[in-house]
């Protein structure tokens, strides 16, 4: 991997600068957001502040609500002042705003497995309405456990609340969709019984953050990396997505999923269908959906008697961090004492098509890592002939193509070149790009 001391060749956009027409569009459709879990780990850090800075950049619809529920008891006025203390310092300098925002923030005590309890929200959801002119769009936002989908979906449809006249209704959950196979069927088949699939959003905040929706447009729109992106010249690709912070807040969660069904089953397959994909008539949703599940019906099953050759698991132990003492897994609050939930997993794996065939496959996730870093690096295989080998010696290191994802949002390619001299030496040297090089305007964030 090109470090500090490798020469770098910096890339200088070319063309136009980007018009108004590659920002974030507006709608003015009238909605009622309600987000369940809203005093919760993933509002506080994700979704309050994203909803805000699309506040302060005017990209929420001129009429909207939004309504915090959970099971806590609040008032509206605690549930605001914890919202803003939420929010970054960065996002505070702007003051003007929260007055604004603070007045259509609102919050409701609801107990998930309760009718009676969305009954009442119903009733409360239909005064705020009429009292801010709405028309009666919804968006109910799921930042709860999984174990509570199926009672906050089933419970919204009892009251009313999933149907579609005039108006529209829409129902958005996060990732693990179920434990296994059963049960994620067994939540589709009661998320149906009263959402229809247009009304039902699965979401994966990694298809939102820039760099990862630069895969299709790095691979599809140069013709210089297509014909080279397969069997032929491609040795492997890897893909790490590491952590340097451990479980958090989120110990009692995280126990009961772990590392595979936190990471893997969402952004890790996201991400190799990205790399690995065909590509699609026209860049479209579903055209996109398709070859996505092409792939995945290519993926070679473990050879189970040879399991561990291909996945490896782990979980962190205690150590220093940043020169502070940090706990092991097992002694994080909430994680049983003899818990075997893995925190890291590296796997092997293989697509068996005509362009991958033989070509591995590396997904490595976990917490407590050396540092934060999510990338792609594509490993192109050695020159075949090394017409050098006279004049130079030994292997010439073969190109490397690295996709920063996060913090690093940059894409690097590392080839060789002479180094300036009467005698004939090769170094390697890496073409560097700074996604956000040359872009001024506003860049929201994944949740944003």
């Amino acid at each position: 991997m090109p470090n500090e001391s490798t020469p770098r060749a910096e890339v200088i956009p070319q063309g136009p600068e980007p018009d108004q027409s590659c920002q974030l569009e507006k709608t003015n459709e009238p909605v009622t957001m309600v987000i369940f879990g809203a005093t919760g780990d993933l509002t506080c850090r994700k979704l309050f502040p994203a909803l805000y800075s699309l506040f302060q950049n005017a990209l929420l619809p001129e009429n909207f609500i939004i309504v915090g529920a959970s099971r806590s008891e609040l008032d509206h006025d605690a549930f605001r002042e914890k919202m803003k203390q939420c929010l970054t310092d960065e996002l505070r300098e702007k003051e003007f705003s929260w007055p604004n925002m603070a007045a259509r923030l609102f919050y409701r005590q609801v107990r998930f497995d309760s009718l009676e309890s969305f009954v009442d929200l119903a009733g409360y959801l239909s005064l705020l309405e009429g009292q801010f002119s709405l028309q009666g769009n919804k968006l109910f936002y799921l930042a709860v456990p999984p174990s509570a989908y199926e009672d906050i979906a089933c419970n919204l449809g009892r009251a009313g609340l999933a149907r579609e006249e005039a108006n529209w209704s829409r129902f958005v959950v996060e990732k693990p969709f179920g434990r296994d196979l059963d049960s994620a069927k067994q939540l589709d088949h009661s998320l149906h019984e009263h959402f229809a699939e247009h009304q039902i959003f699965r979401i994966d905040h990694y298809l939102a953050k820039e760099t990862v929706q630069n895969i299709l447009m790095l691979r599809f729109a140069n013709s210089i990396f297509e014909p080279v992106w397969d069997r032929r010249y491609i040795d492997y690709v890897r893909i790490t997505a590491a952590e340097d912070i451990g479980v958090e807040h989120r110990a009692g969660y995280y126990d009961h999923y772990g590392v595979l069904r936190d990471m893997f089953q969402n952004h890790m397959m996201q991400l190799l269908a990205l790399c690995a994909m065909e590509p699609p008539s026209i860049f479209e949703a579903d055209r996109v959906r398709d070859e996505k599940t092409k792939l995945y019906r290519s993926l070679r099953p473990f050879p189970v008697e040879t399991l561990n050759d291909h996945l490896v698991l782990g979980q962190y132990s205690s150590g220093v961090v940043k020169g502070e003492k940090v706990a092991s897994y097992l002694d994080e609050p909430e994680v049983a004492p003899d818990s075997l939930t893995p925190t890291y997993a590296a796997m092997r794996i293989f697509v068996d098509n005509w362009r991958w065939q033989g070509v591995p496959f590396y997904l490595v996730s976990g917490k407590r890592l050396a540092e934060k870093r999510t990338e792609i690096a594509v490993q192109f295989k050695q020159v075949p002939f090394s017409m050098f080998r006279g004049v130079l010696g030994g292997d010439i290191s073969a190109n490397r193509l690295i996709l920063g994802i996060q913090p690093r949002e940059e894409v690097d390619l590392t080839f060789q070149t002479k180094v300036p001299g009467p005698r004939v030496c090769l170094r390697s040297v890496t073409m560097h790009f700074n996604y956000n090089q040359g872009i001024r305007e506003y860049n929201p964030d994944a949740y944003a």
